[in-house]
C-alpha cells in the first residue's frame, strides 16, 4: 500500500514540476521533464529506495554518481551539463513549492568545460574497430550517420538538423548546406563515402517522407541529437571484448576532432580546416583559435619528430 502512494507521489511530483515549467517554450519543457523523470527513477533504483522515488534520497552524493555515470555512458559535457540544469530546477521547486528539501544537492558539482574542447584523435586501430562495426552492424541510416561525423566532420546538432533541402548529391558530385549551430550556416562539399551514404539511405526511403529532415526516428519527424548519441553507443556496444578496449570512451563528437587531424596531415591549411568545420567569427573570418584548439600538437607527434633529430 505504501508503495502504491509512493508511486502516485512520484508520478505527480514529475507531473506537478511540469505544470510549475508553463513559461518555458515546449522544447525546454520536454527536454527538462524527460531529464527529471530519467533521475527520479535512476534514483528510485538506488539501495534504500524500495523501487520508488524518495526526495530525501536526492542527494549531492546521488547527483555525482548520476553526472559520472552519464559520463562513463559517453554522454558529451553539454548533455551532462542540460541534466544538471534540469535537476536543479528541480531541486528549487522541491524546496520552494513542495517544502520537501532543504538544500540544493546539485550545487557546487563542477562539470569541466575544458573537456567538451579536448582534443582528440584516433589512432589507427580506434578508426579501425569503428569503421568495421559500421560495416557489420549498421543499417542504411546508420552508414550515413556516421559518414557525416568521420568523413565530413559534422556537429550532432549539424546530422540532426540536416534538412532534405539541403542535401544536393548526384552520381558524382555532392555538396551540402549546414550550420544549425548559431545558425552560421555554411556549404561544403563531400567525398564519395558520405555522397554514397547518404544517396542510399534517402533512395532507400526509410523515413518518414512527410518530414523535412533528412533522419528520422520511429517516434519523431527528426531524429534527436540525444538520439543520435544514444544511436552511437548502441553502436559501440557491439563491439567484442578486444574491440570494447579501444574504442569504449569515443563519442560521435570525437569524430569531428580527428578529422581535423586527419585534414591537416594531409596538408589542409587552418583556415581551410576551420571553414570546413564551420569555425567562423562574426565576422565571417576563419576562427583559426577554436581550430588549433582541435589540431593542437600531441606528445605522440613530437616523440615521433623527436627521432627525426640528429
Amino acid at each position: 500500500m505504501e508503495k502504491l502512494i509512493l508511486m502516485r507521489r512520484k508520478k505527480s511530483l514529475v507531473e506537478e514540476y511540469a505544470e510549475s515549467l508553463s513559461g518555458k517554450s515546449k522544447k525546454t519543457v520536454d527536454a527538462y521533464v524527460r531529464a527529471v523523470r530519467q533521475l527520479t527513477e535512476w534514483i528510485a533504483e538506488r539501495p534504500g529506495s524500495a523501487g520508488v522515488f524518495r526526495p530525501e534520497q536526492f542527494t549531492k552524493t546521488a547527483m555525482e554518481i548520476y553526472l559520472n555515470e552519464l559520463q562513463k555512458n559517453g554522454y558529451s559535457v553539454s548533455h551532462r551539463n542540460k541534466v544538471k540544469a534540469a535537476a536543479s530546477s528541480f531541486a528549487n521547486w522541491l524546496i520552494e513549492e513542495k517544502e520537501m528539501m532543504g538544500r540544493n544537492p546539485t550545487r557546487r558539482i563542477p562539470i569541466p568545460a575544458e573537456a567538451s574542447m579536448a582534443p582528440r584523435e584516433l589512432d589507427s586501430d580506434q578508426r579501425y574497430v569503428l569503421r568495421s562495426l559500421v560495416e557489420r552492424h549498421c543499417d542504411l541510416r546508420g552508414k550515413a550517420i556516421f559518414a557525416l561525423g568521420y568523413w565530413a566532420a559534422l556537429r550532432v546538432s549539424d546530422v540532426s538538423w540536416l534538412r532534405i533541402e539541403d542535401v544536393h548529391i548526384g552520381p558524382k558530385v555532392g555538396w551540402i548546406r549546414v550550420g544549425h549551430k548559431g545558425n552560421k550556416y555554411r556549404e561544403i562539399d563531400v567525398i564519395n563515402e558520405v555522397r554514397r551514404g547518404l544517396a542510399e539511405y534517402l533512395e532507400d526511403g526509410r523515413k518518414y517522407k512527410e518530414s523535412p529532415y533528412v533522419f528520422t526516428s520511429q517516434r519523431a519527424d527528426r531524429l534527436t541529437e540525444a538520439g543520435i548519441e544514444h544511436w552511437f553507443r548502441k553502436l559501440k556496444s557491439k563491439a567484442t571484448k578486444d574491440e570494447w578496449e579501444f574504442i569504449h570512451d569515443v563519442t560521435f563528437h570525437d569524430l569531428r576532432h580527428d578529422f581535423a587531424h586527419r585534414a591537416r596531415e594531409n596538408g589542409w591549411t587552418l583556415e581551410e580546416v576551420a571553414y570546413y568545420l564551420g569555425h567562423i567569427t562574426k565576422r565571417g573570418t576563419p576562427a583559426i583559435q577554436t581550430t588549433a584548439r582541435y589540431t593542437q600538437v600531441s606528445r605522440k607527434q613530437l616523440k615521433d619528430k623527436l627521432k627525426l633529430i640528429k
